[in-house]
């Protein structure tokens, strides 16, 4: 089955929306604030008279207003400290085409709204625009867009593993929906996955982003081989839940055998490889941070006081995220029972130390471009 048609985050503004638990995404968009000023600065440095910019894989939260107001705000910043004409920018959203647009498009009319009552005669000129489609192929012309961001989006696949499925196979029999630490067959089918649609993705972007230009990515990865991790531990409690369930005669041993997520958390040594593969772009800047599983949990201790809530609130993020996905495949009348289930798991899982993502961020641009803005090199 093609994960474009089953895989949309979860629309409207209700209890399991992505819009009200992005906040994991969200804390990506603020570190990346430093750099996206940055990247903006360099760019205005050539006087361009339209900036473009592009949100690969925005959803439909409010994520991806606070990304267009970095970039307005950098603009306005860097231009006023000059006193330099502004550019118009132009705002691409481009997300699966099964996105709530709509939505998107409604919040960004009241954001300029917003914007022009507050700036008045100090407002920059904004006008967003869709792109549906997928970002593992071509989505704008040849050497158009200045500023490509993608938050939390590189580590969903375009499609399981080949192999995972094949008849006659082992691994139909395995109970796990993700890579089993036991099997090195199953990691390295993911990773394979994963190279080929990091290679699409970059090849892609290389013929559509001006030289002189960025794009900024920050990533699910992991940090070292051993530490699968808590990734593991995050996909292995949902697996749990649906395993409980199949022996509970509630959801059908052959359609859990039948189902895998399409996700990897790459390593950074893997991606710089694949970069350094593809060859057309730069690794100009690295970072890493960790994020409490928890959206709503910005402490630093390293335990959990609301053990039930924090399980609660993670299983809610994770529905927003792979519920149509779930739906998909073993229908709607699980979703309550399962969920409420994976929020038991990961509160028992909260009783060790605090579990965290790790995230990767990274900063690309095209070899040779340096110092290019135009629309050729």
């Amino acid at each position: 089955m093609n994960v474009e048609q089953v895989f949309p985050m979860m629309g409207g503004d209700g209890e399991n929306s992505y819009a009200k638990n992005s906040r994991v995404p969200e804390k990506a968009v603020i570190m990346t604030k430093p750099l996206m000023e940055e990247a903006v600065r360099e760019i205005c440095k050539s006087l361009p008279e339209k900036l473009v910019a592009a949100d690969l894989g925005c959803s439909s939260g409010p994520n991806t207003l606070l990304v267009l107001s970095q970039i307005t705000n950098a603009v306005d910043e860097h231009c006023c400290s000059l006193s330099q004409q502004k550019p118009e920018i132009q705002f691409f959203l481009n997300d699966l085409p099964s996105n709530d647009f709509n939505n998107m498009f409604q919040l960004s009319v009241q954001h300029q709204k917003k914007i022009r009552e507050e700036k008045g005669d100090e407002y920059v000129p904004f006008y967003v625009v869709g792109s549906p489609g997928s970002f593992y192929g071509r989505l704008f012309p040849s050497k158009s867009v200045h500023l490509f961001y993608s938050s939390y989006r590189l580590m969903w696949l375009s499609k399981v593993p080949r192999g995972l499925k094949e008849e006659g196979s082992d691994l139909l029999n395995r109970p796990d929906i993700y890579i089993d630490k036991n099997s090195s067959i199953v990691y390295h089918l993911y990773l394979k996955q994963f190279k080929t649609d990091f290679l699409d993705f970059l090849k892609s972007r290389s013929k559509e982003l001006i030289y002189g230009g960025s794009m900024i990515l920050s990533i699910l990865g992991r940090r070292d081989c051993q530490a699968s991790g808590e990734l593991l531990h995050l996909w292995g409690l949902l697996a749990e839940a649906l395993n409980t369930m199949v022996s509970e005669g509630l959801v059908e041993e052959d359609k859990l055998k039948d189902f895998n997520l399409p996700f990897y958390a790459p390593l950074m040594e893997e991606v710089r490889s694949i970069i350094n593969m593809e060859g057309s772009f730069d690794l100009t800047q690295v970072q890493t941070f960790e994020s409490n599983w928890d959206p709503f949990d910005d402490s630093s201790e390293n335990f959990v006081e609301d053990k039930k809530s924090s399980g609660r609130n993670v299983a809610n993020y994770i529905r927003a995220v792979v519920g149509p996905l779930v739906t998909s495949y073993f229908g709607t009348d699980i979703l309550e029972d399962l969920f409420s289930r994976y929020a038991n798991n990961i509160a028992r899982h909260m009783h060790g130390p605090k579990p965290k993502y790790t995230v990767l961020i990274l900063v690309l641009k095209l070899k040779g471009g340096e110092h290019a803005i135009c629309g050729c090199k």
